[in-house]
């Protein structure tokens, strides 16, 4: 029955109790919530009390010779009373309890009330010896007050039975209070419960709020999920034609793409109960309770079936088995794998429940999960292209005021390699920038600052840098910008920057080209013109720096990976040693001869120096221009690529002029099946250069 014939319901009580909205009090009403952590501080209370107010002002031990001589000769004692024939309590003269040696006794414990006693006491060993010490005792003082003497065999009062009794009370009370909690549902914490899952629920009383509205730039991966949740809508449509629907997809993807997002999307879609959790949910320091999990969230979403299950990150009990290096001989996470394994496609029927995932590291999960009747589909979700980001842009500049300089499809262009959450920390960031210089609506100035503050890093304006520090910086990016304008395949340049951001001292910014295959000649360009900044050090200064220190990383890099990875060296071969599979993370030797090894190393250092040398005669041809270049930048600090065409002209490539002669190794073009390319192995980010250690 739904919400709305609940409410509606005016002759049937219970059906309008089982709506959740009516447990919720009214504002302004009286009702009284409860809270568990009351009765903790109930009890504190309490036991508090009966230590500090009940039994407060005990009697304190004394010798017969303090009593005889501090209170029995000075006539300071009212009365004694013998206890169960071993005790003596001794009263002391209320007009007596004003010296300093009675302050301890003479009044209650947390209020002001005279202590009516017993004050002291002491033990005795028989009734007998104690008379007649007492009589003696008397008997040597003749001006001594005679003392009443009173005798009485229970002293087992009120308040002494409580204090001994009711905290042993309240002990086992706390004890069986604590175990129902733990014994009953709800907390994954409590003891019992550790076994739960800790998936959370969503269903028609906890919607959620996104839709594929709002998932921009990924539309092949919602093609293949909508079309999940539209097996779920009307499954007689593929069922009537002998199609079942995937028990499983698993979404792929660089971090920020959107996998998350898009599961959020198929849970406001699809309607039907979607369980979510996180693959480390299922982690626990106790043996099987991984494994016990796993069974829980399957028979939970059998019940609710059809229902969607996603688990995100699932590479953390997903990993391939016996890979890893384990010390015991039960590998829990193993245990939570095979149960993983097991739940998805075993024996028992697992009708009407798809399960979803999401993880970056695809290539770590065991084949067993990711065989057809487990995970049958594998969605990549990639960075978003030029479309994809406008797409996401459009999205994310909804809730923000901007004005008419800003174009969108001038932002899509100056974030190469953006995932939509660098575009959403982007806008987010502009929106800051704008705020912070009080201005009314973010403009296109804002953007391009914020694109330099997630690239670069916040600004330092007060970094102390002497003036040949300078001149050396300015070079530096300099020679950057001069061969990357001069040479072919080289980015083109957007801005170069010699304000500091974050670690760097410098920066040149480019757009890299977009493209799926990349030649040997491509990459060496764009390795001289990563060396151009070092070898400008040199042709000027006579000396080099530690400025090249991202450069060096990088380069490094792509010409490990043209030797090893491509095959585009001429002396290694057409071979690759690189593993998709990632087994070779776990191995302790490498897949070639220490003699290969050394050849790898001279072809890479070969390779490298060949570059440098090419770059230095590039930037020695070009030396008027570069010295000017530098000179401009000295002086304006920032300079744009309009800079350059003021300087160098248009570059000759785009005149069609003929093109640089080639470099001498032969051009060979990487056709990588798995996608990967040079560039992205050395870097993410389209950050060129960041010099500066």
């Amino acid at each position: 029955m739904s919400d709305t014939q609940n409410t509606d319901s005016t002759n049937d009580g219970k059906k309008r109790s089982m709506n959740p909205l009516n447990k919720i009090p009214k504002p302004g009403g009286s009702k009284f919530n409860f809270n568990f952590y009351w009765i903790y501080a109930i009890l504190f209370v309490v036991i508090i009390a009966i230590q500090f107010l009940g039994v407060g002002n005990k009697p304190r031990e004394i010798t017969w010779m303090q009593f005889e001589t501090e209170m029995l000769k000075e006539n300071e004692v009212a009365k004694l009373e013998v206890i169960n024939k071993e005790r003596v309590n001794i009263y002391i003269k209320k007009d007596k309890l004003s010296q300093d040696k009675y302050k301890p006794v003479a009044s209650k414990t947390f209020s002001n009330a005279v202590n009516e006693g017993p004050h002291f006491y002491f033990t005795i060993g028989d009734v007998g010896s104690f008379e007649k010490k007492l009589e003696e005792a008397q008997n040597a003082s003749p001006d001594a007050e005679k003392i009443s003497v009173s005798y009485n065999n229970n002293d087992k009062s009120y308040w002494d039975l409580i204090s001994w009794i009711l905290p042993i009370v309240l002990l086992v009370f706390v004890w069986i209070f604590f175990m129902r909690r733990m014994g009953g549902g709800g907390g994954g914490s409590q003891i019992f419960n550790i076994g739960k899952s800790k998936a959370t629920l969503f269903d028609k009383d906890m919607h959620v709020k996104v839709t594929f509205n709002d998932v921009a730039g990924l539309e092949e991966a919602k093609v293949e999920v909508m079309e999940i949740v539209d097996f779920l809508k009307n499954p007689k449509k593929y069922t009537s034609l002998g199609g079942k629907i995937p028990r499983g997809a698993l979404l792929v993807g660089p971090p920020g793409t959107g996998k998350t997002l898009l599961a959020k999307a198929v849970a406001g879609e699809a309607q039907v109960p979607f369980f979510s959790l996180s693959g480390s949910d299922f982690v626990e320091m106790f043996v099987g309770v991984g494994a016990s999990r796993v069974r829980d969230l399957f028979r939970q979403a059998k019940e609710k079936a059809p229902a969607i299950i996603f688990i995100d990150e699932i590479d953390a009990i997903g990993r391939a088995r016996g890979k890893a290096p384990s010390f015991s001989a039960n590998d829990e996470r193993e245990s939570t794998l095979n149960q993983l394994l097991t739940e998805m496609d075993g024996f028992g029927s697992n009708s009407g429940v798809i399960i979803l995932a999401a993880t970056n590291r695809a290539d770590v999960l065991d084949r067993a999960l990711l065989r057809p009747g487990r995970f049958d589909r594998q969605i990549y979700v990639e960075l978003p292209d030029l479309n994809g980001r406008k797409e996401i842009f459009l999205v994310h500049l909804k809730p923000i005021k901007i004005n008419a300089s800003v174009d969108i499809d001038f932002l899509a262009r100056q974030t190469p390699g953006f995932s939509g959450a660098d575009i959403a920390n982007l806008c987010n960031e502009a929106a800051l920038i704008a705020a912070r210089n009080n201005k009314l609506m973010v403009d296109k100035d804002d953007f391009l600052a914020a694109v330099d503050r997630v690239i670069g890093g916040l600004e330092k304006k007060n970094k102390i840098i002497t003036h040949h520090e300078k001149q050396v910086i300015a070079y530096h990016e300099s020679g950057h910008a001069t061969v990357s304008w001069l040479l072919e395949h080289a980015h083109p340049l957007i801005k170069v920057s010699i304000v500091p951001r974050g670690n760097s001292l410098g920066a040149a910014w480019y757009l890299p080209e977009e493209r799926q295959l990349t030649t040997t000649e491509q990459i060496i360009d764009e390795i001289c013109a990563a060396l151009g900044g070092r070898a400008a050090e040199e042709i000027v200064f006579g000396q080099i720096s530690t400025g090249a220190l991202s450069d060096l990383e990088k380069i490094t890099k792509q010409a490990y990976a043209m030797v090893t990875i491509f095959g585009l060296n001429s002396k290694i071969g057409n071979i690759s040693y690189y593993d998709s599979s990632g087994n070779q993370d776990y191995a302790f030797t490498k897949p070639y001869s220490e003699k290969t090894a050394q050849i790898i190393d001279e072809e890479v250092s070969k390779l490298i120096e060949s570059c440098y040398i090419r770059t230095k005669g590039i930037l020695s041809k070009h030396r008027d221009q570069l010295d000017k270049l530098a000179m401009h930048l000295l002086e304006k600090e920032v300079i744009f690529k309009e800079d350059l065409e003021l300087i160098f002209g248009k570059r000759p490539f785009e005149i069609e002029t003929p093109k640089t002669q080639p470099f001498t190794i032969p051009p060979v073009i990487s056709t990588n099946g798995n996608g990967h390319h040079p560039e992205k192995i050395a870097e993410e980010k389209p950050v060129s250069d960041q010099p500066g250690s």
